[in-house]
């Protein structure tokens, strides 16, 4: 009778879930990637990642690349908006159900 739910106390204090706020997090960093020169040491361990690396047996692991995919088509974001920070912000905090 006196639990409160964790969806109820965000609610009250305005603030985002969690799965929400890692998402934010996980976009903020791919802008920073997708603004660097091609030649810079994060694309060659983010982007250009060797493929002929054999993976164990069982679901694969979700990758980072996989998962800024679904974030982006799960939030209606073109890739290409990232070259813009004005707007990259703007998309990014405006998707957040509560608080930022």
């Amino acid at each position: 009778m006196d639990r409160v739910r964790n969806d109820e106390i965000r609610d009250l204090l305005g603030i985002a879930p969690i799965e929400e706020k890692l998402v934010q997090h996980r976009l903020r960093w791919f802008e920073h990637v997708q603004r660097r020169p091609p030649e810079a040491p994060v694309h060659s361990g983010i982007i250009r990642r060797n493929n002929d690396v054999k993976r164990d047996r069982g679901r694969p692991n979700l990758t980072w690349e996989e998962a800024v995919k679904r974030d982006l088509r799960d939030w209606n974001i073109v890739r290409e908006l990232a070259l813009d920070r004005a707007a990259w912000k703007a998309a990014i905090h405006g998707n957040l159900g509560v608080g930022t």
